[in-house]
């Protein structure tokens, strides 16, 4: 009797020692699994730098972006713009710095490389900037028209973006070629004197709530 008590014990201990060593190994797997990989890629968007050599928009902007896991990347991109607006009788500037943060998926990419490929995603964004009105149009009496002035004030603006693009490694180097589209919308904006923004550093220079952004970068993969 003794002996079948016994040997029913270490059945048992045995049992629940397997059990317990297999439910080790499936939270080992699972947290193996969601580990995150440190993996960088800096890029400068190159274009619109060059193009601030012979415009008025003086634009320039990088991003770092990650994969997160599987076909998900996030991104962070900042920058400084500084431009004008002369249109319709106004005549304005704004400079100051811009943040965007968001998130962008894989939608197709090389089975040998899998941050080659085209993505989509989305992202929020804000601006911080001074912006000054040297003529704003103005109707008087009579339909004439003439123009008012206005000091040079902080503003802050906010709105969300999409993007569109891909990326393709050049050669066998770690460094990348990223081209996307931004189309964006203002969802929120200070104003001075109740007067809308004509630009927005970030967003544009635009005096409705949509807009469109291009980029073409250089990104390297640490």
């Amino acid at each position: 009797m003794k002996k079948k008590q016994l040997f029913s014990f270490f059945f048992s201990l045995a049992a629940v020692l397997g059990f317990a060593q297999n439910q080790n190994k499936g939270k080992e797997t699972e947290t193996k699994k969601w580990k995150y990989e440190p993996n960088f890629m800096v890029g400068v968007d190159v274009l619109n730098t060059g193009v601030s050599f012979f415009s008025d928009r003086k634009l320039y902007q990088g991003f770092v972006s990650s994969r997160i896991k599987g076909n998900i990347h996030g991104i962070i991109e900042a920058g400084f713009e500084s431009n004008v607006y002369q249109k319709n009788g106004y005549d304005a500037k704004a400079t100051g710095p811009f943040v965007k943060l968001g998130a962008f998926y894989m939608l197709a990419k090389d089975p040998e490389n899998e941050f080659n490929g085209f993505y989509g995603g989305g992202k929020f964004a804000g601006s911080f900037y001074t912006q000054e009105y040297m003529a704003v149009p103005v109707r008087g009496f009579g339909g004439s028209s003439s123009s008012v002035s206005f000091p040079s004030s902080t503003q802050s603006s906010y709105w969300i973006e999409g993007t569109i693009g891909g990326r393709v490694q050049l050669f066998e180097s770690d460094f990348f070629i990223d081209v996307n589209l931004q189309p964006r919308y203002l969802l929120f904006t200070t104003k001075q004197d109740e007067i809308q923004p004509m630009i927005v550093p970030g967003f544009g220079r635009s005096s409705g709530k949509f807009g469109m952004g291009f980029a073409w970068s250089i990104a390297y993969k640490f």
